[in-house]
């Protein structure tokens, strides 16, 4: 259980790879304007690192499971309100305890062999059962739920591990994988035994991935139907880790599509190339409140968020491009609309901050660094390289700001992979400036409540009594009936500074003869359309 926690925690800690959600295509006067959609052509996705594993029901990576929508499909699709629309299941039904499924007729898996109840039922229990170490069991599934199916009837039956608010949601978009597949994982490893609209027909690491598109495939989204012009015949994701590199095959034509960040998205746009952009947090401050460290105390907590001027620092971390953060949740459609930060969070003052820390004990000493009972008060500020250049300038403003006011504060710059033994596995940290990203509310929970490391994900050793007892409400409402709750409940976060987030960045998805939507952060493979 542990190495599934921790995975699960990379997962959501490495916000722009693995967490980005949400999208709204923009195209203004794009280069496909007047043109009209071609058949028989190969879409071209520019990736910025190899995917490693495809499993569904292992990887956390957002680069595998954008590669994963075009491999597997879920039992339902949301359309770009957030409405349910058909998946592989026709009709549904559910409550905050039971999801009730009836699939498709006519429903095959990528050999031709007909997708069953069974075999659904299946995925459902396979990343239910804290067992397997699935880093989903827990976060999108809870753990111990069950699915229980009638092959005759075409039906699944779930029941929750608990309640859940948004049973219907996290169910429904299991990847499913065909009954081959779930006896073999080192063939799903490599995306075989699917059931979306392509098939997986050559792997080169670290070069390309090469995608058939499936001629039988007429499930979904919605009443979706497959004799459309200009789908691609195949979909390439070429591995491309050069940012530079990426927007120079852009405007090429040798990448179709492909997400860029930084200076690179100016010539871009100024080409008017077409794209569609995704939210995602940037700005977001965790402390460490373990027994012994200074984040412990609300008063510190307090005092070091008042000596910062956010809004400046989110200029300077998103190059004027950001937007206020409004809640822990960026993935659009969003679930519960809404903001729950606003008011929440003290003003820029770091004349209150001073006195803050003065009535909290902590004094200067002789060098201007405060102490307290003989302990200085120095931090570790820890950021993940990943989320890009800009975060260096972020986190030194932040240093300076707290020196500022008597702080000895130090900046330690880690990877992905450090950043996650940092805070889930050593603990040698005060403040941490890697930003987490969720598609549902209920998805922070394990974050921000609960358990510590090793045993839970809880990395910032959050106690916050009005969360628990609010989520718990939440809970036990379906959908929209408990955002209130579910808002009120971030809301309890931020008063007491356990979380600071503060900007968001939006990151454009540019295309050079092909259109498409964003669909929860990916782009979704029937809306491609192929120009010339």
């Amino acid at each position: 259980m542990k190495t599934a926690r921790l995975t699960a925690a990379m997962a959501a800690v490495v916000a722009l790879t693995v967490s980005a959600c949400g999208g709204t295509s923009q195209s203004g006067e794009d280069r496909t304007a007047n043109q009209k959609p071609t058949d028989g052509k190969t879409f071209t996705m520019g990736l910025s690192t190899d995917p490693g594993t495809l499993d569904p029901a292992v990887t956390v990576l957002s680069i595998a499971r954008q590669i994963g929508r075009f491999l597997y499909d879920g039992l339902i699709h949301l359309d770009s309100a957030g409405k349910p629309v058909a998946g592989l299941a026709q009709k549904w039904e559910a409550t905050t305890t039971t999801a009730d499924f009836t699939l498709r007729d006519g429903v095959k898996c990528a050999d031709g062999s007909p997708l069953t109840a069974r075999d659904v039922a299946a995925n459902i229990n396979h990343v239910g059962d804290p067992a397997t170490k699935s880093p989903l069991t827990g976060v999108s599934v809870k753990a111990g739920t069950k699915a229980v199916a009638d092959d005759a009837a075409r039906t699944v039956t779930v029941t929750s591990g608990a309640p859940d608010s948004f049973l219907l949601r996290n169910v429904a978009a299991v990847p499913i994988v065909c009954a081959k597949g779930m006896a073999d994982r080192a063939a799903v490893a490599k995306g075989q035994h699917g059931t979306g609209m392509f098939t997986m027909t050559e792997i080169v690491p670290n070069d390309h991935y090469t995608l058939t598109r499936r001629k039988d495939y007429t499930w979904g989204p919605g009443d979706w139907k497959s004799e459309q012009p200009g789908l691609p015949e195949k979909v390439v994701f070429r591995v491309v880790p050069n940012m530079t590199t990426t927007a120079n095959l852009l405007l090429s034509g040798e990448l179709g599509a492909a997400q860029v960040t930084g200076q690179d998205q100016q010539r871009l746009r100024s080409q008017k190339l077409f794209h569609a952009d995704i939210v995602v947090p940037m700005g977001e401050i965790f402390f460490n409140q373990a027994p012994g460290r200074p984040g412990q105390d609300q008063a510190v907590r307090r005092a070091l968020t008042q000596a910062l001027d956010l809004g400046q620092i989110g200029k300077v971390l998103t190059t004027g491009n950001g937007q206020p953060a409004k809640g822990l949740v960026t993935g659009e459609p969003l679930a519960c609309p809404g903001d729950s930060i606003n008011g929440k969070l003290p003003a820029f003052d770091a004349a209150a901050a001073k006195s803050g820390l003065d009535a909290a004990g902590w004094t200067p000493g002789a060098d201007g660094v405060r102490a307290k009972n003989g302990k200085r008060l120095a931090l570790t500020v820890v950021y993940g390289t990943q989320v890009g250049p800009t975060m260096v300038s972020a986190a030194e403003l932040i240093l300076q700001s707290w020196k500022n006011i008597g702080v000895d504060a130090t900046i330690k710059a880690v990877d992905g992979p450090g950043t996650s033994q940092v805070l889930f596995g050593t603990g040698e940290w005060e403040v941490s400036l890697a930003p987490l990203g969720f598609v549902l509310p209920s998805q922070a929970i394990p974050f921000v409540s609960g358990a510590k490391p090793p045993e839970g994900t809880n990395f910032g050793h959050i106690e916050n009594p009005r969360y628990t007892e609010l989520v718990g409400k939440a809970s036990a409402q379906a959908g929209e009936s408990g955002c209130g709750d579910w808002l009120a409940a971030e809301s309890a976060l931020f008063e007491r500074l356990d979380v600071v987030p503060f900007v968001n960045s939006t990151i454009p998805t540019f295309a050079n003869g092909a259109r498409f939507e964003m669909n929860q952060g990916q782009i979704l493979p029937s809306s491609i359309r192929m120009y010339s």
